[in-house]
């Protein structure tokens, strides 16, 4: 031990110096001036409104993705002390002081930053050169659009960094699996991919493709292993078990994660909470849950209750009546049967209320004990106010006349008598004995005589006329096939009436309820109904200015303009080093031309390069052309208004392909040392020409220093950018 103690403690350590160097020129690209300008820039006016929500705990559905991305935006507001009071209303306004700028955009920027030696290292595990790893991220680096986009209040860059970060653990974890399988190096790199993956994902929806590609490269990696006699099925069995823990289970774990952080963060009532069911609303601090809170849990009969249709789209609306009738002849000379309007109003009123009846009794209060309504009971729905009796009958609906009309019957002494009886129908039931629950169960009322289903038909978009208040018709669907939501109605407000007087009981429909029941949802639920609303709510998509076509992003003919000072000629733009795309597209026209030479010389036997080559040129193609396909390609099979940011991820990766070419043409096409030294040249000539674009676009990505109008009219190197010129 003492002999120990008379050496000295020694610790090594092998530093990369060009991914120091990258790591540090990234951060100085997309730190400088971080704060600058001190202002809303483009889509900063939509994701900071989420920031804002995020710091006040309020509840918000975005149906562009999941929540992570939106989270370490949040994060960046938290770390800056940021108390969410902004009004993000229109680009360009100007950020108060309680508004931390630099902290806002600093997950972003660093994220961009780390995509730089990100890059290196992939090339390196691709078993490229050091000096063509060196190539691609000093292209990330000196990519105009990447600076850009970086370094604002947006995700495209915390996209691309998972994306690269989820690729090189792969290629780590694959390089590894020659000689290191089952190593606790080769554990944490492919943990990190199926992390990694989840979190692309997790930032936006495009993430998938990634992740899709690398399931299919592990799949087809897998594949050859089963081909290899060196392992035994124990082994392979092994293999594949930790793969789908590794990059199916864990990533799917992780992606409720983000959900479940979401729904613990967002525990208040907003705006946004609408469009979710009653019992969703009801989970939430505020808004509905006031009204709920306390509610009992067992409709019986009579029971007060307010009715929600499921659907709530357009809006949401409730089961509603009041005293007007149905004109004895509408505008095209339909007659009607003149009873009392029945609708579906969007917003809560007094006439909202219902009451359970049991047709065998004449009592509308609860009995003591309360007798419960259960799947397949027969009740009689009567309007708290009006004390008349929901009915429908053979008479045409005023907007559907397909469907029958409903309405709340009156006596005119005629030969049309009441037809008032509906049977309850737990759709979401466990058993056929269950009972109708508050806020819970979603029921379809069948007419007893008709079999109509009780519908909210105006979400078709139609509203009743000028007699009706443009309320929403309901009717009672006859062809009622399957469970379409604006069929389902739930009960949202509820109390065990107590008066049998009409006075009295109007006194309690107007009145506040309390009773100690409480509704809470459980997690997967709240996921599930959050997650099918993000992927189903779509907002209208509108022509925006700066839009574009998938068509447009390959040769950049578009542009967007971020952000204009509003008194100098000081502006940003998304704009790409234009070298930089050009050569990106000709090098994955070279590999796709080159690729099918090979292909088809190897097919004649004839091998123009050594076998190893060969294994890495179709592995640098699967991950980089790839990568490039499957981030571009599905946005021709989108309906969305689509924007150049879109095409990022893929010319990422088509940036990478360039040093892969250059180095593959230096190799194996340049036989001589003249051809070697002559490329050598070209090439260096031609970064020069990256680096001259880089320096030329600058002030636009950066916004500074202003340039006069004749140095914007000279930025304009195509017809179809619009740079920003003030009138004189």
């Amino acid at each position: 031990m003492l002999g120990l103690l008379k050496k000295p403690f020694v610790v090594t350590a092998e530093i990369n110096m060009n991914l120091v160097a990258l790591t540090v020129m990234g951060l100085i690209s997309r730190l400088w001036g971080l704060s600058y300008p001190r202002a809303v820039v483009f889509d900063e006016v939509y994701y900071g409104q989420f920031v804002s929500l995020y710091m006040k705990r309020i509840f918000f559905v975005d149906d562009s993705g999941p929540p992570l991305g939106h989270m370490l935006l949040a994060l960046g507001g938290y770390l800056g002390g940021f108390d969410g009071n902004f009004l993000w209303n229109r680009i360009g306004a100007e950020y108060s002081m309680n508004v931390p700028v630099w902290s806002l955009r600093l997950l972003p920027a660093l994220a961009g930053a780390l995509c730089v030696p990100l890059a290196y290292q992939i090339l390196v595990e691709l078993q490229f050169s050091h000096c063509a790893a060196l190539g691609a991220a000093l292209l990330i680096l000196l990519e105009n659009s990447l600076i850009t986009q970086s370094r604002f209040m947006l995700l495209e860059s915390i996209l691309i960094f998972f994306i690269l970060l989820a690729v090189l653990s792969y290629l780590k974890f694959y390089n590894l699996q020659r000689h290191s399988s089952f190593s606790g190096t080769w554990w944490f790199w492919l943990l990190l991919t199926g992390v990694a993956c989840s979190c692309a994902v997790g930032v936006k929806y495009m993430g998938l493709f990634t992740y899709m590609l690398l399931l299919a490269i592990a799949g087809l990696h897998f594949w050859h292993m089963i081909g290899d006699q060196s392992f035994s099925n124990v082994s392979l069995m092994c293999h594949f078990l930790v793969r789908v823990l590794a990059l199916v289970i864990i990533p799917m774990a992780t992606y409720l994660s983000f959900f479940y952080v979401h729904l613990t963060l967002l525990y208040r009532s907003g705006p946004h909470d609408q469009i979710m069911t009653s019992a969703f609303q009801a989970s939430l601090e505020g808004g509905l849950a006031r009204i709920t809170q306390g509610q009992p849990l067992e409709v019986a009969y009579g029971s007060q209750i307010t009715l929600r249709n499921v659907l709530g789209k357009p809006m949401q609306c409730w089961l509603h009546s009041h005293a007007n009738t149905y004109p004895i002849r509408y505008e095209n000379g339909r007659g009607s049967s003149h009873q009392q309007q029945v609708t579906c109003y969007p917003f809560k009123d007094v006439n909202n209320w219902w009451i359970v009846k049991d047709p065998g009794m004449q009592q509308l209060v609860v009995s003591n004990p309360p007798r419960p309504v259960r799947h397949g009971h027969i009740v009689q729905l009567v309007h708290g106010i009006t004390t008349r009796y929901l009915n429908t009958h053979d008479v045409a609906a005023p907007l559907s006349p397909h469907s029958q009309e409903v309405s709340c019957y009156i006596d005119y002494n005629i030969s049309m008598p009441a037809q008032n009886l509906w049977r309850v129908e737990i759709v979401n039931r466990e058993s056929d004995t269950d009972v109708w629950k508050t806020i819970l169960s979603e029921v379809r009322f069948v007419h007893v005589n008709t079999s109509a289903v009780l519908k909210a038909s105006g979400f078709l978009g139609a509203s009743l006329p000028e007699w009706g208040y443009r309320q929403l018709e309901v009717v009672g669907e006859k062809l009622s096939k399957g469970y379409h939501q604006s069929m389902l109605w739930n009960v949202e407000e509820h109390r065990y009436g107590k008066s049998q007087e009409q006075k009295e009981r109007e006194v309690e429909l107007h009145s506040p309820t309390q009773m100690d029941i409480s509704k809470n949802l459980s997690f997967m639920a709240k996921f599930t109904e959050l997650q099918w609303k993000i992927l189903t709510l779509k907002n209208e998509d509108t022509e925006h200015k700066y839009s574009s076509s998938a068509l447009d992003w390959i040769t950049m003919d578009t542009n967007i303009a971020y952000w204009l000072h509003p008194t100098s000629s000081a502006q940003i733009h998304l704009l790409g080093n234009v070298v930089t795309w050009a050569s990106a597209n000709i090098a994955a026209l070279v590999y796709t031309c080159l690729s099918l030479w090979y292909l088809i010389r190897r097919r004649r036997k004839i091998y123009d390069i050594p076998e190893d080559a060969w294994q890495l040129w179709v592995s640098a193609g699967g991950f980089c052309v790839g990568g490039w396909a499957v981030n571009y390609l599905p946005f021709f099979l989108m309906e969305k208004t689509l924007f150049l940011y879109h095409y990022l991820p893929a010319l990422t990766f088509q940036i990478l392909l360039i040093p892969i070419i250059l180095q593959h043409l230096n190799d194996h096409l340049c036989r001589s040392l003249l051809l070697k030294s002559m490329f050598s040249a070209s090439v260096v000539a031609w970064f020069s020409s990256v680096y001259f674009v880089y320096c030329t676009f600058r002030p636009v990505t950066y916004g500074q220093p202003s340039l006069s109008v004749t140095e914007l009219k000279d930025l304009r190197w195509k017809d179809s950018w619009n740079i920003l010129i003030r009138k004189q």
